[in-house]
Parts: C-alpha cells; structure tokens; sequence
C-alpha cells in the first residue's frame, strides 16, 4: 500500500470541521497531520479532540514549523483568503485543494493559476456536488439516453436567511450568490453542449444587502437549450433543485436531500398519466429520504465530498489535473461565475 499524504487543513469553520475533516479521516490516501487558524486555542482544541499531533494558530502559513512535514493542504476559510493562502501553500511546494467560491477577481485567479504552474503541484477546488449519489444517477441516465435529448434545464434556489450561513458572506459581489453560484456553473455547465452561454441576467435589489432578494439568468448552449438559474434569497424555504426536460422523461436533483427521480412523460396529461407521475414522485422519494435522512443523522451525508477527496489524492499520485475538479474547471467555473456577476449588477431592479 502507498503511504498517505500528509495533508492539513487550514480553517476551522463549519466546513472545515464538517466537511474536510469527515472526509480526509475517511480517505485512506491522507493522513490529517494538523490543523491551522487564526482564532485563538481553536486548533489547539480541535486537534486534541481529534488526537492530532499538530495545530497552529495564524492568520496564513507563515512561521508554521510543522508544515514543512505536509505534502498537501485544504482551504476552508473564506473567499477573500484563498488566493493569498494558495499562493503560499503552492509556493512552499504544497498540493491544494480549495473551497469555493475560487477567488474573488480574475486578478487572483490568474496569479493562483500562474503559482500552480510556476510549482509543479495540484490546484484544485471543491465542486462537490457533481458527484453526489443523485448526481451520479443523473449521469448514467443520461450516458444511457434515459431521457432524451435535453429541451431545457433549470437551476432554483429558494434561501431562507434565518438558515445556517457564513459570517463573511455579505462581504462578497452579490453576496449570497457569489458564495453559492459555483455549484450552479458546474453543474449546469456540464449539461450544456459546448458550454453555457450568457443571454441575460437580472436581479431585484435587497434594501439593506449586498445579497439580493432575486436574480434570474438565462444562458443558452450550442444546441440553443435554454439554461437557467432562478435563486430567491428572502424564502421562508430552504430548497435546491435542478430539473432536467428531456423529450423521454424530466429528472429532478434535489441538491439539499441528496434525491434523484425521474418521471416519464406525461402525454395527453390524462387522469392515468397524472396519477403515474405523482406515484412515481412520492416512490422515489421516500425511496431516496429514508436511508439519506439516516446517513444525515450519523453525519455521513457527504453530498459527494469524499469523491473530491479522492480525486484530489489521485491528481497528486498521478501528477495530473483532475478534469472534474482541477485549475481548468475551476477557471472555467470563475469566468461564468465573473460575467453573470457583472451581468445581474448592471441590471438590478429596486
């Protein structure tokens, strides 16, 4: 067996503590070695709870001893972080693996793609919902022409604000939407023949936000399929879902309970058709809820986290950028992500 990657992650939020450690612990292709933050005995306690033989508290990975064990490290702070950590962990010849959003300006992406390229080492980011378990059923639907050729395909999003949500997020363009947008452009970018492009983008101004409480994109794909992203961030609901037209059948991902169905087409949309459609909705996802709403208990609903994981440890054994996850998705994702920003700022409404 190889041995495991030395590997630490930077940042103790809730991500850091809920995704990265989960799933690092899980691989058998890391060893998490440390834990670094800028918050005082964070990392002191949070190691010793995990019997960890090393933690730092600070701002960024200077003046770290212990770091010059680590082959590897994730990032789990926030946006406007990340290129100045990955341009030091890439500098002191560290693999990364990073949160979205990528970065906050093209200026940033390019000198983290440049410091990737200047190293040698992996860049990678976590666009981790593509490979959920109804991601993937997704997938081979459609390598298996499940549903036909795609007439359309919509992303919405409702947020209520009283949820769970970062500290930092209003401090982002858009606020909101940019921390969450990313798995919108991956998801949907690989659905699209030859790539998403932008028709429009609106959105309607939050009184006292950077978030806005609407927004609404439409892009188009080679083929002409209209694509959009609808998001509502002052719901009294918090749901995700993505839904998939096809001329055979329309499949629906619900991103938040980790669901797949699909429900054949309805035709003459008559008394049998309707009833076929609601029993096939209720089947499937009570088939779905359960065993996830167990796994969402024991803390092992991983919304396809341990796939990036390990993907990242197979980019690094291999020395080849993953095509899912590596600097080249991640650059594509942060341009889409840039001009519907630019896009729905030049067209909010009061």
């Amino acid at each position: 067996m190889m041995k495991p990657i030395q590997i630490a992650i930077v940042g103790l939020g809730w991500v850091g503590q809920n995704r990265h450690n989960p799933s690092l612990l899980r691989d058998k292709n890391f060893k998490l070695v440390g834990v670094i933050d800028k918050h005082e005995g964070r990392a002191r306690a949070f190691a010793q709870q995990w019997n960890l033989p090393c933690a730092a508290c600070s701002p960024d990975l200077q003046n770290v001893p212990w770091l010059d064990e680590v082959e590897a490290v994730t990032l789990a702070t926030p946006p406007s972080s990340h290129a100045a950590l990955a341009c030091q962990a890439l500098a002191q010849g560290k693999h990364v693996l990073t949160e979205k959003p990528f970065a906050l300006t093209t200026q940033e992406s390019e000198a983290m793609s440049l410091a990737a390229q200047n190293s040698g080492k992996q860049l990678a980011v976590v666009h981790n919902f593509q490979f959920s378990r109804a991601a993937q059923r997704l997938w081979r639907d459609l390598a298996q022409d499940r549903l036909g050729p795609i007439t359309r395909v919509a992303a919405t999003q409702l947020g209520n604000p009283q949820r769970r949500l970062p500290s930092w997020y209003e401090t982002l363009p858009l606020g909101l939407f940019y921390d969450e947008s990313p798995h919108f452009f991956y998801m949907l970018n690989a659905l699209a023949k030859g790539g998403l492009s932008l028709c429009r983008a609106h959105g309607f101004k939050a009184q006292h936000a950077r978030t806005p409480r609407l927004v609404h994109v439409l892009y188009k794909d080679q083929n002409d399929t209209p694509f959009t992203i609808d998001c509502q961030f002052d719901s009294t609901l918090s749901e995700w879902h993505v839904r998939i037209t096809g001329t055979k059948a329309t499949a629906i991902i619900d991103i938040f309970r980790d669901i797949y169905m699909v429900l054949p087409n309805d035709r003459q949309h008559k008394a049998y058709h309707i009833l076929r459609s609601s029993a096939c909705a209720i089947t499937q996802h009570l088939m779905a809820h359960i065993p996830n709403g167990f796994l969402f208990l024991k803390g092992s609903l991983d919304y396809g986290q341990d796939q990036v994981v390990n993907r990242f440890a197979q980019s690094i054994r291999n020395n080849q950028e993953d095509d899912k996850i590596g600097l080249a998705q991640a650059l594509k994702v942060h341009k889409l992500q840039s001009e519907a920003v630019a896009a729905i700022t030049e067209n909010l409404y009061a």
